[in-house]
């Protein structure tokens, strides 16, 4: 599959009494707020980010852009950018944690020998799935 490497998109910036308030036109449900411009627009580079890499995900259809966005008198027009490689790397290498459980006789030899339990369970599943990815 060919993802792109970055998408554009218009966002709504609402001034608001306490900040501002974004949405993305062409991105139904991706909103978010920031009490700085500056805050919101790192809002809405990581809320569009994650919002496509969702849509990516669940094999959705993502529009075109349309920079053609009309705003009302209180609005403003922004292009955000939404760089999807690194976000993709950082998505799919961020730590889950699990809970297991194993037999005391066990975790007690495993503590003794000082085990690292994650580096140890990733090495496991690695060579049980036949997958080495880094």
């Amino acid at each position: 599959m060919n993802r792109p490497s970055k998408y554009i998109y218009p966002a709504i910036f609402t001034r608001e009494e306490d900040g501002f308030s974004v949405r993305f036109p062409q991105l139904d449900g991706c909103y978010t707020q920031g009490d700085s411009f500056e805050e919101a627009q790192r809002m809405a580079m990581e809320a569009m980010s994650l919002h496509l890499y969702g849509m990516e995900q669940d094999g959705e259809d993502i529009p075109e852009p349309n920079m053609a966005v009309s705003a009302a008198a209180n609005e403003m027009v922004v292009p955000i950018t939404a760089w999807m490689t690194p976000f993709r790397d950082e998505m799919e290498n961020r730590a889950v944690k699990k809970t297991l459980t194993i037999p005391a006789w066990l975790n007690d030899a495993a503590e003794k020998k000082h085990v690292n339990y994650s580096q140890i369970l990733q090495s496991a599943l690695k060579d049980y799935l036949g997958v080495y990815h880094p």
